[in-house]
């Protein structure tokens, strides 16, 4: 019997490390076992939506459904058609705007509710109230899945049961994302960078959160080239800093790119410089292709990297720690390429995207067995 499963989550512009997630797995669930179909709620301000694209690209099941301000009550009604026309079995909400759509409509509709928690932001009063009022609505559900241990202890903190959480790391393509020196090479020249360039590079939405500011105090501090992949709100501002810096000259900010592969190739050294993560699906892709990495230790990236094992963990906000961790990266060759192998080694045999997929269609299989169809609507979601 094929289970439906529909994937929902609210639109932010073109997508980062959620999106791909989401859009993978729908791409790679076995079509034998699972028809999937991913559903986002776009908001008309959304000026960088792609997401269409990527979906066809990809040949997934994608209708996206358009509301006209954030609580648009005819979403609701869209949503709650969609699912009973479709038959879905599981919806499986990826953010707090769906994890709350989510309960009353399975509950209308016969369907069973889970979610993933992919992380908060931590910024505005706003997103502080949201993002308790989320970990309260998840401790509702059947089942969460967290993408790392981190994530788990904030939901049951608040309440959730912990039998309910399990925790998928994400993962990378180990197949798409391998080593490719060439490449690397190839992509260099067509950038306009110098042969001879250290560079220090970094893939992400350019917003307050990735805080991609200290990249550039770094390669000001150690007299480098940096290169940023992504587009964002802050892309003029980042620009602002680099002049003030003296390194305008130096800096590629190279927009949205979908050949993020060969992009992580030209980085001699890997830098994350945010605040706060989940699981960085770019961190993973540069260690697929055995790009040295230098990462702040917040959220789950401790989980992934073992400091001197398999990159360098610096503290967050601090510029000194992490110039010299790049500067010791650069440095060190040796210890560098035995970090690099440990890390490649490591997303192939724990962290690659199969494994994910493996672990998710067996929590499908185990809420469509604990939650036969027909007495789905007689249950209440608490």
């Amino acid at each position: 019997m094929t289970t439906r499963i529909l994937e929902l989550r609210s639109a932010l512009g073109s997508g980062g490390g959620p999106e791909k997630t989401i859009l993978l797995g729908a791409a790679h669930a076995d079509p034998k076992r699972y028809s999937v179909t991913v559903t986002y709620i776009r908001d008309l301000r959304d000026e960088a939506f792609d997401l269409d694209r990527r979906a066809a690209e990809l040949g997934v099941d994608f209708l996206p459904v358009t509301e006209r301000n954030s609580f648009d009550p005819r979403v609701l009604t869209r949503l709650h058609r969609l699912i009973r026309e479709r038959a879905i079995d599981i919806v499986h909400a990826h953010d707090y705007k769906t994890d709350f759509f989510a309960l009353p409509l399975c509950r209308l509709a016969g369907a069973i509710p889970m979610s993933t928690a992919h992380g908060w932001a931590k910024f505005g009063r706003k997103d502080r109230i949201y993002n308790r009022w989320d970990k309260w609505i998840l401790g509702r559900y059947p089942l969460v899945v967290a993408v790392s241990s981190k994530i788990k202890s904030q939901l049951v903190a608040m309440g959730a049961d912990p039998g309910r959480v399990r925790v998928i790391h994400n993962g990378v393509d180990t197949e798409v994302f391998r080593p490719d020196p060439e490449a690397g090479r190839r992509q260099r020249l067509a950038e306009g960078l110098p042969p001879d360039a250290t560079v220090i590079g970094a893939v992400g939405r350019l917003s307050d959160e990735e805080r991609f500011e200290l990249l550039l105090e770094v390669t000001a501090k150690l007299g480098l080239y940096a290169v940023l992949v992504g587009e964002g709100d802050e892309r003029g501002t980042l620009e602002k800093r680099a002049r003030e810096l003296g390194i305008g000259d130096r800096l590629k900010l190279l927009g949205h790119r979908t050949d993020a592969r060969n992009c992580h190739q030209m980085f001699d050294v890997y830098l994350q410089t945010s605040d706060t993560e989940g699981i960085p699906n770019a961190l993973l892709e540069a260690m697929a292709v055995e790009t040295p990495v230098v990462a702040t230790a917040v959220g789950g990236t401790a989980e992934i990297i073992d400091d001197g094992v398999h990159g360098l963990l610096v503290p967050k906000g601090n510029v000194d720690r992490m110039a010299s961790a790049v500067r010791r990266t650069v440095d060190d060759r040796e210890a560098t390429l035995q970090r690099v192998a440990q890390a490649r080694d490591r997303v192939e045999t724990e962290l690659s995207f199969r494994r994910r997929m493996e672990h998710l269609e067996g929590i499908y299989d185990e809420l469509v067995r604990r939650f036969p169809r027909g007495g789905r609507r007689r249950l209440r979601w608490n």
